[in-house]
C-alpha cells in the first residue's frame, strides 16, 4: 500500500474520528497555551521568522516556555539546552509506554509519532486502549488526536507571533497561559505518583526560587523525575510481592 492510499485509509477510519473528537473538548486550552507561547516568544526578542520557525520545528511550548528567558537572558546554552531537554524527559516515559503499541512500525514513522506526539495525545490514547496489545484501530486513534492537538497548537501559536506587536500586555495572556497550563498539568495527574511527582516539584521550584538563570526550574524536574521513578518502583515491588505472594498461597 502507497504512502498516500494508507494515510487516506487512516483518516477514513471511525477510529480517526473518534481520536480528533476526544481531543476537541481539550483544544480550547491548548490554543490559549499556543496563543500564549506565540506571543510569549516574539515579546521576548525573538523575530517572527524565527518564532514561527521555532514553533514549526520544535512543537514543545512548555521547553520553548522554559528556554526563551534564558535565550533572552544571555545564559549559557548548555543552560538553554539543559533545560530544554529536562522539560521533556517525560516523552521518554511516554515513548516507552507507547512502545508495546507501536513497537512494529518502522522507525522513520516511530520518530514521526514521537515529533507530534503531546502530552494530552498520551492521556487520551492510554484512556482510549489501557491494554498494551497491538491492534489496528491504535494508529487512526492516534492520528486523529493529533490532528486537533497540532492544528490548534500551530493555528493559536502563529496567530500570537503574527499579532504579538498589537497585543497589549494589559490583556494579562501571561496569566491566561499559566491557566491553561495548570489546566493540562491537572488532567495529567492520575495517580498516586504524579500527584507526588507534581507536588514535590512545585515544592522545589519555590523553595528554589532565588536560584540564578531558572535553575529552580532544572531542579523541580529533578526532583519530580525521583520521586515519580521511586514511587513507581516501589509501587512494581509491591505487586511483585503480592504476585509471589498469592502463588504461594496456591
Amino acid at each position: 500500500m502507497s504512502f498516500v492510499s494508507s494515510a487516506r485509509a487512516t483518516a477514513l477510519h471511525p477510529e480517526f474520528r473518534r481520536g480528533a473528537r476526544d481531543m476537541l473538548a481539550l483544544s480550547f486550552g491548548i490554543a490559549a497555551w499556543g496563543l500564549v507561547t506565540g506571543v510569549a516568544m516574539v515579546k521576548s526578542g525573538l523575530a517572527p521568522p524565527l518564532a514561527a520557525l521555532m514553533s514549526l520545528l520544535v512543537f514543545a511550548g512548555s521547553a520553548q516556555l522554559a528556554a526563551m528567558p534564558l535565550i533572552t537572558s544571555d545564559a549559557p546554552i548548555w543552560v538553554v539546552w539543559a533545560t530544554a531537554t529536562c522539560v521533556n524527559l517525560r516523552f521518554v516515559i511516554f515513548s516507552a509506554m507507547w512502545r508495546p503499541y507501536f513497537a512494529r512500525f518502522p522507525r522513520w514513522k516511530r520518530c514521526l509519532f514521537g515529533y507530534v506526539s503531546g502530552d494530552l495525545n498520551y492521556v487520551m490514547f492510554m484512556k482510549r486502549f489501557p491494554e498494551p496489545t497491538p491492534a489496528p484501530e491504535h494508529e487512526p486513534y492516534f492520528w486523529g488526536g493529533v490532528a486537533t492537538n497540532w492544528s490548534a497548537w500551530q493555528g493559536s501559536s502563529l496567530a500570537g507571533i503574527a499579532l504579538a506587536n498589537v497585543v497589549p500586555v494589559a490583556w494579562g495572556l501571561g496569566f491566561a497561559g499559566v491557566l491553561a497550563l495548570l489546566g493540562i498539568t491537572c488532567s495529567l495527574l492520575q495517580d498516586r505518583a504524579t500527584w507526588l511527582a507534581g507536588g514535590t516539584a512545585a515544592a522545589a521550584a519555590v523553595a528554589a526560587y532565588a536560584l540564578p538563570l531558572k535553575l529552580n526550574i532544572l531542579l523541580a524536574i529533578a526532583v519530580a523525575v525521583a520521586v515519580g521513578l521511586g514511587v513507581e518502583a516501589a509501587e512494581q515491588a509491591r505487586r511483585r510481592a503480592r504476585e509471589r505472594a498469592a502463588e504461594a498461597r496456591r
